[in-house]
């Protein structure tokens, strides 16, 4: 049996097979024509673990025409603190899995660094129940500009394990110096793309 906090190596492959399987648009073109797919584990089960124990990947063509891929620690789930001490009334947010395009564009965080921001709608579970378990209830969910960002937790050198505070719904990476590497990937691709991001959502269950 897999244990709740390991996290697995997918592939490049896999990922691609996995989003053109859904009927997802998987970028396959020039250099830097990124792929944001963030990787809810299934094997929590829903349960509020207040770990670090998704991913979030990136992968892309390079100046070589050669592709390129990488796996991060982050979470896709807001933390404990955020579930038991809800904002919004209706609940805390739960990203829904799904593909949202063009949906982030770099921009600063809370004023204080760069990082990609929601700039389109998403959908979003909302649960507000209070309790160690996600409740993800389709009669709950709710579409619309809520924040939820990629971005980093503290500034730990081997990352942050306890989401708490770090997300109330926004997509986290553990550890600083992974997203470091990711936005220098990601202005690269501004750059030549423009300053437009899909970001992709799906369950490891899902994974081909």
């Amino acid at each position: 049996m897999i244990k709740k906090n390991k996290m697995i190596k997918y592939t490049r492959k896999q990922i691609q097979d996995t989003l053109v399987n859904k009927g997802y648009k998987y970028f396959t073109g020039g250099k830097y024509d990124v792929n944001i797919v963030g990787i809810r584990n299934s094997n929590t089960e829903n349960d509020v673990t207040n770990k670090f124990d998704d991913i979030i990947t990136l992968s892309y063509k390079n100046e070589n025409n050669k592709w390129q891929y990488h796996q991060y620690k982050g979470t896709t789930d807001p933390g404990k603190y955020w579930a038991e001490n809800i904002m919004n009334s209706d609940g805390v947010a739960i990203l829904k899995p799904g593909q949202y395009r063009g949906s982030h564009q770099v921009a600063s965080h809370q004023s204080k660094y760069q990082a990609l921001c929601q700039r389109k709608p998403l959908k979003v579970y909302r649960d507000d129940n209070r309790d160690d378990h996600y409740n993800l209830n389709e009669n709950t969910v709710q579409e619309g500009i809520f924040g939820i960002n990629i971005h980093k937790a503290g500034r730990f050198k081997h990352g942050s394990t306890q989401i708490d505070k770090w997300s109330a719904g926004c997509q986290v990476f553990s550890k600083e110096s992974d997203f470091n590497k990711f936005m220098v990937l990601i202005n690269k691709a501004k750059d030549i793309w423009g300053n437009s991001f899909t970001y992709t959502l799906i369950d490891s269950k899902d994974i081909c």
